[in-house]
């Protein structure tokens, strides 16, 4: 198996494992195939199980975005949506997938990464 069948089946055992139906698989890994940039940062991972951060959208890197992500999966959390509760997996392809996004819209991500927080801090709601 090549790196590209290689990184392919393992976006397709990340989306089973996160929840993610085959329309969000195809979207994710045609959107990854046009990044190379992104797909370097994700075959890293896939070999090293470790983030390589060399690739900076505005700045911000995929660990940078999942730890904003965090915030939101702590929120949802706190309103009792159990789902995101330790699925590594799901937090995981959801920074990819933003970072990918990302790519295409810096500006609205670096706005939502800038005003969205997370619900540790008084009068949040």
């Amino acid at each position: 198996m090549n790196e590209r069948e290689a990184a392919r089946q393992w976006a397709e055992s990340l989306c089973y494992y996160a929840g993610e139906n085959e329309e969000f698989l195809e979207q994710f890994w045609n959107a990854m195939e046009a990044s190379e940039e992104v797909y370097r940062e994700f075959v890293y991972y896939m070999e090293n199980r470790n983030f390589l951060c060399q690739h900076k959208v505005e700045g911000y890197t995929v660990v940078d975005i999942m730890v904003w992500q965090m915030d939101h999966f702590k929120a949802q959390m706190d309103r009792g949506h159990y789902d995101m509760k330790q699925n590594g997996d799901k937090m995981l392809l959801m920074a990819f997938d933003t970072m990918l996004k990302m790519e295409k819209q810096p500006e609205k991500y670096v706005q939502l990464m800038q005003s969205e927080t997370g619900t540790d801090y008084p009068g949040k709601y």
